[in-house]
């Protein structure tokens, strides 16, 4: 992968099936190590993104998904929360884990317009 490839991918699961959310940021941390990487979370993952979110989520034979996500963003990664997934369940800024923000379609579609690829 170059350096200027840009990957993006869709997270929507979390503690509902903790092996999906784990292997989409599998995926994510292994761009965000060479590629401008963003992961947009929407419907169950959006748990996820809030402080504490993470914590004990732990797929049987994978690495914690709190290690990945931590991972994930000190690679620079960026997260994007769903804003309408953060009102359905009444998350707000104060809530979200430091390197996490409230995007959308608009953010998430001009991204994948500047070239990126989408991992779902």
């Amino acid at each position: 992968m170059s350096n200027n490839q840009k990957i993006l991918v869709n997270c929507q699961d979390g503690d509902n099936n903790v092996e999906r959310a784990t292997i989409a940021f599998i995926l994510a941390v292994t761009a965000s190590k060479s590629c401008e990487t963003a992961v947009f979370v929407t419907s169950d993952a959006s748990s996820l993104c809030v402080k504490g979110g993470c914590d004990g989520l732990v797929a049987e034979g994978y690495e914690p998904l709190s290690n990945l996500v931590e991972a994930f963003i000190s690679n620079g990664g960026s997260v994007w929360l769903c804003p309408a997934c953060a009102k359905a369940k009444k998350i707000n800024e104060d809530d979200l884990l430091a390197g996490v923000e409230i995007a959308g379609a608009p953010k998430t579609m001009a991204f994948l317009a500047s070239g990126a690829q989408l991992l779902a």
